[in-house]
């Protein structure tokens, strides 16, 4: 198996683990409203699909959640509870930051609207300085994963092939959608299962003498 160059990882489920509970639970709190009325308004309205495909900006995002739920709903609020509920796998820091400095590539692809895009470093600031200026977010190019034209988009960005890379993500039509581009790709949704990953399709010897 030729090594790959590249690993572009989706964040939640993958890098992170992420709870919507805590993040609903949260906006309940903060806005005196009941957790059933938060989650629809989020979860079972569209409005996350449609940021996550770039189709609304934050300040609509914002602005539609608040409308449902029949109030404002504040940046900060929605800053904080995305951060509650966002927990970094920590045993992969360290591992992909060695991989970084030895030149593998390192990138982030997740289904998340611009209002997460511009609040990364606040939300999950464990990845950071590491994928500064290589974080992205669906909303960016416009179309979500498993569009093939998501990932397209992404490695032109990155100035990747797509036969260097690998991809890494929790759900399975995503992972699809990837090899589809030429890409490969794992589903991995535990911390082990992503680090058994990198070490099948990694060789940072190999790399070297290909670079």
């Amino acid at each position: 198996m030729l090594a790959m160059k590249n690993i572009l990882f989706d964040m939640d489920g993958v890098l992170v683990d992420y709870q919507p509970a805590i993040r609903v639970s949260h906006i309940a709190m903060a806005l005196q409203r009941n957790t059933a009325d938060v989650h629809a308004a989020i979860y079972d309205s569209g409005l996350e699909a449609d940021a996550d495909a770039g189709r609304l900006s934050p300040d609509e995002y914002l602005e539609a959640v608040g409308k449902i739920m029949g109030l404002r709903l504040p940046i900060d609020v929605w800053t904080e509870a995305r951060r509650l509920a966002t927990r970094i796998r920590p045993g992969l820091m360290g591992r992909i930051s060695s991989l970084a400095s030895q030149g593998v590539g390192i990138a982030i692809l997740t289904n998340n609207g611009r209002l997460l895009a511009a609040h990364w470093e606040h939300i999950v600031p464990a990845l950071f300085p590491l994928f500064r200026g290589r974080a992205h977010v669906a909303a960016e190019f416009g179309v979500a994963k498993p569009d093939p034209g998501v990932y397209v988009a992404t490695l032109d960005k990155l100035g990747w092939r797509a036969q260097d890379t690998l991809f890494i993500d929790d759900v399975q039509a995503n992972v699809d959608g990837a090899v589809a581009v030429g890409m490969a790709a794992r589903r991995c949704d535990s911390e082990a299962s992503v680090g058994d990953a990198i070490a099948a399709f990694i060789n940072v010897s190999r790399i070297a003498d290909r670079m």
